[in-house]
């Protein structure tokens, strides 16, 4: 049996219950500003062989934790895992992100796509999960996640990164059928592969809708929203994930936290264009709030960031349901000294703050 949480201010802050302190973790925080991470990557020999490997992706999943006193750790994977089950042909050229060989852009395409067996195609996942669970040893959550419908639609249509994504959303214009078919299947994997890592022992799961902010605000809630709600419904109606809090993150897409929060996800991830007692008063309190600094920040010098960390626990007051993280992940030039800056004086000031 799994022992039980030694650290668990994250879900009770996700639950909106008062903490003495508030917890921290940071997206991308196993990531390529440790050095000891691009030691383990070399050792893989390519990132998806990293990511396949489930003592690779265990070790690097608990790196960060060796350095700072963080509340979380998340699974090292990626957010492709899905298209790339779906026989895509996924692939990280150096320095340029992530290609697909057979990009989806027909109906022949779309039709030939499926839910990817969780425990076959996607069996390493769950492998690194329980071991993961294993070696963490209560020590804090761990967090599972996907990519939201729409954002791997944008790659797999787009087949590669791209700033607009314009063959993706041309897709929606031209063809919305095709595209809702397309995001209806995806839905259903995003669903089926985070209940499998509820079943397999993650804690929190969190969608990652890195370009929901790339549309407008219609066709944000016919092609993005709408799935991510669907999802949630799913996730609400299944054994193993009921129970678990659901973060959402809309990257770029603050005017819509009110529709967000109307999803049934316990959380919402919010990046730094807005300021967080207004997102607060947006989601009238209604769910957990998980941000919001700017990832850049850490170039700065220490007192810079402890100013700029000590803003942010300001603007969302001492009020419970607050996760400290930033409001995308944590870009690989950053020191490292400077994320331990960070996670400590998040730490002392939000104590200062509840009096503690």
């Amino acid at each position: 049996m799994l022992p039980s949480l030694k650290n668990d201010l994250l879900l009770r802050a996700l639950r909106r219950e008062p903490t003495d302190t508030t917890p921290v973790w940071v997206m991308r925080q196993a990531g390529r500003y440790l050095p000891e991470y691009r030691t383990t990557r070399a050792k893989a020999g390519s990132f998806m062989a990293l990511a396949q490997n489930p003592e690779l992706a265990c070790e690097v999943t608990l790196q960060p934790l060796r350095r700072f006193e963080l509340d979380a750790a998340i699974l090292f994977s990626d957010i492709l895992t899905i298209p790339d089950a779906m026989g895509l042909g996924l692939s990280f050229a150096q320095g340029e992100g992530p290609q697909f060989a057979r990009p989806v852009r027909s109906r022949a395409d779309v039709e030939r796509l499926g839910v990817p067996d969780m425990e076959s195609e996607l069996r390493y996942v769950m492998d690194a999960v329980r071991l993961i669970r294993r070696e963490l040893d209560g020590r804090v959550p761990l967090i599972g996640f996907s990519g939201s419908p729409w954002t791997l639609a944008c790659y797999m249509v787009e087949g590669e990164g791209s700033r607009d994504f314009a063959t993706a959303k041309a897709m929606c214009w031209n063809e919305p059928a095709l595209a809702h078919t397309l995001l209806d299947t995806l839905a259903k994997s995003v669903a089926a592969y985070l209940i499998a890592q509820a079943a397999a022992g993650v804690q929190v799961l969190m969608i990652f809708d890195t370009w929901g902010g790339l549309l407008s605000p219609s066709a944000y809630r016919e092609f993005s929203l709408r799935y991510m709600a669907r999802v949630v419904e799913v996730l609400k109606a299944d054994t193993h994930a009921r129970d678990l809090p659901v973060i959402l993150f809309s990257k770029g897409a603050a005017a819509h936290l009110a529709d967000m929060a109307d999803t049934g996800c316990a959380a919402l991830g919010v990046d730094w264009t807005i300021d967080l007692a207004d997102a607060r008063r947006a989601v009238n309190s209604k769910v957990a709030l998980q941000g919001n600094l700017d990832p850049a920040v850490l170039r700065a010098n220490p007192e810079i960031i402890r100013r700029e960390v000590r803003n942010i626990l300001d603007s969302y007051g001492n009020h419970p349901g607050h996760v400290f993280n930033f409001g995308h992940g944590i870009t690989p030039e950053v020191d490292p000294e400077h994320v331990k800056v960070l996670v400590d004086e998040v730490h002392s000031y939000s104590r200062q703050l509840r009096g503690r």
